[in-house]
């Protein structure tokens, strides 16, 4: 994409540098999870699929497992440095980019699949919603985004009250320290679940599901439709 101006810097945002990208450098269960998400969505050998916001390439070596040719995009080299490393270590091949959301390149309706985790709230709304934009356009038609992200699930009636909530859920939840939560709260973009859900069907996705499963987490599979008649 051509650089403007007026354009948002991805990278200005949090999370370049190696003592970030050790957070997530942790054995948990998230190759479990991430193959649960991936034998939901169907994922099948010869598929191309993106991981946008790829962290430490768990997901994006899964999806390797299952024959897939994955791009894994993340805008810190630090992580993209773990996800090589993730590969080499699983003997799988994917491709690693440095790019974001907002930059990541693509051949219009080239992609069976997009996934992108945690990574869309670093985003202000408007840039969230080019985002989504460029996603659908780089799908196939009929081809699935499942999205996971940090997003506020009801209207705060009293403000303070319930951001302590939500800092308290994810500190004792996800073990996050408090400082992580504030920051998050403070400087980052996360918006509402009603926000996000309009934005995506007003890109052109059908929203084949939304699961607000935690205060602060949401997670969506949208499906860019297919024309009547092509397969």
């Amino acid at each position: 994409m051509l650089a403007r101006d007026w354009y948002y810097n991805e990278r200005r945002r949090i999370g370049l540098d190696s003592a970030v990208a050790s957070i997530y450098d942790v054995d948990d269960d998230r190759d479990v999870r991430a193959r649960a998400a991936l034998t939901m969505l169907g994922v099948q050998r010869g598929w191309r699929v993106a991981d946008i916001g790829c962290g430490n390439g768990v997901l994006a070596c899964e999806a390797a497992e299952l024959g897939a040719e994955v791009d894994a995009i993340d805008i810190s080299p630090a992580m993209l440095a773990l996800a090589d490393l993730q590969a080499r270590d699983r003997k799988l091949a994917i491709r690693t980019r440095p790019a974001g959301l907002l930059s990541f390149a693509y051949q219009p309706n080239s992609y069976d699949l997009i996934v992108s985790e945690f990574t869309l709230h670093h985003l202000p709304d408007f840039w969230k919603a080019v985002a989504m934009a460029r996603i659908y356009r780089a799908l196939k038609p009929g081809a699935c985004f499942f999205l996971r992200d940090i997003v506020f699930v009801g209207m705060p009636d009293g403000r303070d009250r319930d951001i302590e909530q939500w800092a308290d859920f994810n500190i004792k939840n996800h073990g996050f320290p408090r400082d992580s939560v504030v920051t998050h709260m403070r400087d980052e973009h996360s918006t509402f679940g009603w926000v996000i859900e309009r934005m995506l069907t007003d890109v052109g996705f059908t929203l084949v599901s939304a699961d607000y499963h935690a205060p602060l987490h949401g997670t969506y599979v949208l499906r860019k439709p297919n024309p009547a008649g092509q397969s």
